[in-house]
This record gives structure tokens, C-alpha cells and sequence, in this order.
């Protein structure tokens, strides 16, 4: 009897910590999320040049000579020679499903970062593309095409260098004694404008139209032509993010509440707004360095998990990994599909769906800006 009323409390508490993380409606949103992610990648690797049946591509999918093959994912992962397997497989593993994955990892990165800018500034209008991050990456890849063009194999890091560098700027120019919410936003608002007209300006300097025509696609965000080399260069970049926007959901809640009660529960507030910011950073960077620049999705799947999981930033950031690679993997489906045999950039789509949805959630909302 004392075992059990020792041990009662103790595991009364764990459950009520595991269900701070989780529950039914967080849990039917990952779910449904995780079967939107696998429907549309079975789609994917149901369509392209090589003709094959639906039946022979999803075959090939769980084939276990080469899911259970150690060689094979080195060689996907590590980038080291790939073992000899069917023609089928080698198309649907080494061509087709690595799009699909990194559309998870943009997705996920995305919407994580949408997710930790919105706390930051305590604005549900705050995302990578308000708060300069993406025009920052445009900016640097027009230059790199256009102007230093010998410098086009390193145009994944050279985005994501130019992602953080504009974010420093924002954020000394929202610096006075200290940031705020409003002048990290106004101070966002400024440099993405200012970004954009020098990427406008850029464009008559090309005149090759193939430079322009990539240029575009890099600016508009796209997942054509995305392989293993892609994911090799985002995972390691996004788990790391991922793992500190979840362990820093706690520092999050508390910045919902105000800089004020934040201080007086200890925390450093521009320490910690600074350190959030810069993962997010990294996770809209480890994104931008493989797709380009894609709109709406980290300004949108925040939304539509706090309406369905609310605000606690330890539901929030768990639903935004699963919706962000939900939305972005279906969007990918209907831009490679919408117009086959030509393919869209992703972004264009995921403009066409949040658009429409973002005008949605302003007509129902009375109040929109401020978290």
C-alpha cells in the first residue's frame, strides 16, 4: 500500500507532463497530417518519365532489398556509391522519393521557423519572409547568379548565408537599449523592402534569359530537381533545429506573456529572443539553401495548428513538424501534376492555397496581429 501511494503521485505527475506535449486533438493532427505525407509521396513516385504502373511504384517503395539494405542508405545518406539494384528502385529511390523528403524537411523547417518568429515578435503575422530572412537569401542568390555566377556551387550556403546576414540587420536596426516586438517587425518590414527592390533592380543586369529562368525558380522556391545531395545538406541543419525549438518551447510560452512577466520569472529576455530567433534562422536557412524561397508556409501552418492545439508552444511546435511537411508535400503533388508534363515551383501553389486561406482567417478573426 505505501508502494502505491508513493508511486501514485509520481506517475499522476508524468501523465500530466505527457499531456502538457500531447493530446487527443494533437494526436489526431499528426496522425492526419502523417497520411497526407505518405498519400502524396506514393503519388510522387507514382508519375514521371520512366513509365511504370501505380502497383510497380509502390513496390518498389517498400522494397526490402532495399529498405533493409545497409549499403543503400549509406549510400543515400553519405553520399558513397550506390549498390546495384533494379532499374525500377533505383528510379523511384535515387530520383523520385528524395523530392518527397526534402519537401518534409522544408515543410518542417518552415513551419517551425514561422512558429518561433510568431513568438519572438508576439505577432501572428511575423514569419521568415516579414522578418527579412528570405529576402535577404533572394537578394544573395540573384547577386551569385547574376553578377558572381562562378560562385554558383556553393548557392545553398551562399542563401543561407545571406538569410542570417539580413535577420543581423534587422535586428540592429531594432535595436535601442534593447528589442521589441514592434520595432523587430517595422525593422523587418523595411529591409524586405528595401531587399526586394535591389533583387528587382538585379534582374536587369541578366541577360541570359536561362539565368533569369533559375533565378525564379530559386526566388519563387521549388523542389525540381532535388536529389539526395539536397537532404544530406538539410538534415543535419534541421534536426538541429528541431531539436532546439522543442526544447526551448518553455522559453517560448514565456514569451507570450509579455516581456515584463517574462523578467520576472527570471529570464533573460533579449538573450533568449536573440538565441530563438537565430534557430529560427538556421531552420528557415537549412530550407532556403535547398529550395529557394517558398511562401506562405511558415506564416500559415502556425495558424492552423494554434486553432486546432492552441498556443502552448509544446503542442504547437510538435504539430507544426507534421503539418508543415503535410502541406508542403501536397502542394508539391499539384505542382508537379497541375500541368504535367510541365512542373511549376512549389511556392506558387503554396501561394495559391495560403493566400486564399490567410483572407480566411482575417474575416473570421476580429482581432489578427497580435498573439
Amino acid at each position: 500500500m505505501a508502494t502505491e501511494a508513493a508511486s501514485g503521485p509520481d506517475a499522476s505527475g508524468r501523465r500530466e507532463q505527457l499531456s502538457g506535449w500531447f493530446d487527443g486533438s494533437l494526436i489526431g493532427l499528426c496522425l492526419g497530417s502523417l497520411a497526407v505525407v505518405v498519400a502524396g509521396g506514393l503519388v510522387q513516385v507514382s508519375f514521371g518519365a520512366f513509365s511504370m504502373t501505380v502497383l510497380d511504384a509502390w513496390q518498389a517503395v517498400f522494397n526490402p532489398n532495399v529498405l533493409f539494405d545497409a549499403d543503400a542508405w549509406a549510400a543515400f545518406l553519405l553520399g558513397s556509391e550506390v549498390p546495384e539494384m533494379s532499374r525500377r528502385s533505383l528510379v523511384v529511390w535515387n530520383i523520385r522519393l528524395p523530392r518527397v523528403f526534402v519537401g518534409v524537411l522544408v515543410g518542417m523547417n518552415l513551419a517551425v521557423s514561422g512558429a518561433i518568429f510568431q513568438a519572438v515578435t508576439r505577432n501572428e503575422l511575423a514569419s521568415p519572409y516579414i522578418l527579412g530572412v528570405s529576402s535577404g537569401a533572394g537578394l544573395s542568390i540573384l547577386l551569385t547568379l547574376v553578377v558572381f555566377s562562378g560562385l554558383s556551387a556553393f548557392l545553398p550556403l551562399i542563401a543561407s548565408a545571406g538569410g542570417a546576414v539580413a535577420f543581423l540587420v534587422v535586428y540592429a536596426i531594432a535595436w535601442k537599449n534593447g528589442t521589441s516586438p514592434v520595432r523587430l517587425v517595422l525593422a523587418g518590414v523595411i529591409v524586405g523592402t528595401v531587399f526586394g527592390s535591389l533583387q528587382t533592380a538585379v534582374f536587369f543586369f541578366a541577360d541570359d534569359i536561362g539565368v533569369v529562368q533559375s533565378a525564379i525558380a530559386w526566388t519563387t522556391g521549388s523542389l525540381t530537381g532535388t536529389g539526395w545531395e539536397q537532404v544530406r545538406m538539410a538534415l543535419p541543419w534541421s534536426a538541429v533545429a528541431m531539436l532546439l525549438a522543442l526544447v526551448s518551447a518553455r522559453q517560448l510560452n514565456l514569451l507570450l506573456l509579455g516581456e515584463s512577466t517574462a523578467e520576472s520569472l527570471g529570464m533573460s529576455v533579449e538573450r533568449v529572443r536573440f538565441a530563438l530567433s537565430g534557430v529560427a534562422v538556421l531552420a528557415a536557412a537549412a530550407s532556403i539553401a535547398v529550395a529557394g524561397i517558398v511562401g506562405f508556409v511558415g506564416l500559415i501552418v502556425p495558424h492552423v495548428v494554434r486553432n486546432i492545439v492552441g498556443s502552448d508552444y509544446r503542442k504547437l511546435v510538435v504539430g507544426c513538424v507534421f503539418v508543415g511537411p503535410a502541406l508542403l508535400v501536397g502542394a508539391d503533388v499539384g505542382a508537379r501534376l497541375a500541368l504535367n508534363p510541365v512542373q511549376i515551383p512549389v511556392g506558387i501553389v503554396t501561394g495559391l492555397v495560403g493566400g486564399p486561406y490567410f483572407l480566411y482567417l482575417m474575416r473570421k478573426q476580429q482581432r489578427m496581429g497580435e498573439i
